[in-house]
């Protein structure tokens, strides 16, 4: 991995978008010597940018009469195209509509890809109640792009099924896009007691793994917890065809 740019996009709310990008940018970080940087264009919950240990920069996109305003986004491309390394850019679904436009009317991916960047999105479908609009954003942005994608299935919403049983990556959905999908990774449903509540207190921290394993406010079962959900995680991204 080197000179890779990975925008998180889906358009719903609430469906792990920030986790993701946190997971995606510790991966990268511990497999690149190459500077990681990380962005965060979500301007109603930032989350991703209070990380401080990914060192994230927020992008202001909304002007002061609460409009996003997409020129504002050109400080995010030069800014990625600024020097080479990592980049992460975390995206809010406020944000999301008018960050698709700019990057397809500017051709902005085939822009960094003629600068000699690597480009992936990675959508997340959710299952249960989430399932059928988190599907319809996976194939509008398939559809939309024609960069690699990296599928996220969030278990923690319930199984990525329809009413009928058939699970998501057997669906026409799925398959009309299956050949852009160079790589799937899970985030299981776990034990909520246990792994669960172990997880979100690290979420709630805004930590990464390596200041849980520092933290004493974790106990050695936490933290063996945590350990197994990243290490689970790591192999399934390091399988990915990047």
């Amino acid at each position: 991995m080197h000179n890779t740019v990975h925008f998180i996009l889906q358009g719903k709310g609430g469906i792990g978008k920030t986790l993701v990008s946190t997971i995606l940018a510790q991966w990268l970080a511990q497999k690149d010597d190459a500077r990681l940087r990380c962005f965060d264009t979500d301007q109603e919950n930032p989350t991703f940018s209070r990380y401080k240990a990914l060192n994230v920069k927020h992008v202001p996109v909304m002007t002061d009469t609460r409009n996003i305003d997409p020129k504002r986004f050109d400080a995010l491309m030069i800014d990625i195209l600024e020097e080479e390394g990592d980049c992460v850019v975390d995206n809010g679904a406020n944000s999301f509509t008018p960050l698709m436009a700019y990057l397809i009317e500017n051709d902005c991916f085939a822009m960094l890809e003629e600068a000699g960047r690597k480009v992936y999105i990675h959508t997340i479908v959710g299952g249960g109640d989430t399932l059928h609009d988190t599907a319809t954003g996976f194939a509008a942005t398939a559809k939309a792009t024609h960069v690699p994608l990296i599928l996220w299935e969030n278990e923690h919403f319930g199984r990525l099924a329809s009413p009928s049983g058939k699970v998501f990556t057997e669906a026409q959905t799925y398959l009309d896009h299956a050949t852009r999908v160079c790589g799937r990774v899970v985030l299981a449903a776990r034990n909520p007691d246990t792994f669960g509540a172990d997880i979100k207190k690290m979420n709630t921290g805004r930590l990464t793994l390596s200041e849980v394993r520092e933290s004493e406010r974790f106990n050695v079962m936490e933290k063996q917890r945590i350990k197994v959900v990243f290490r689970d995680l790591f192999e399934q991204l390091d399988k990915a065809g990047w």
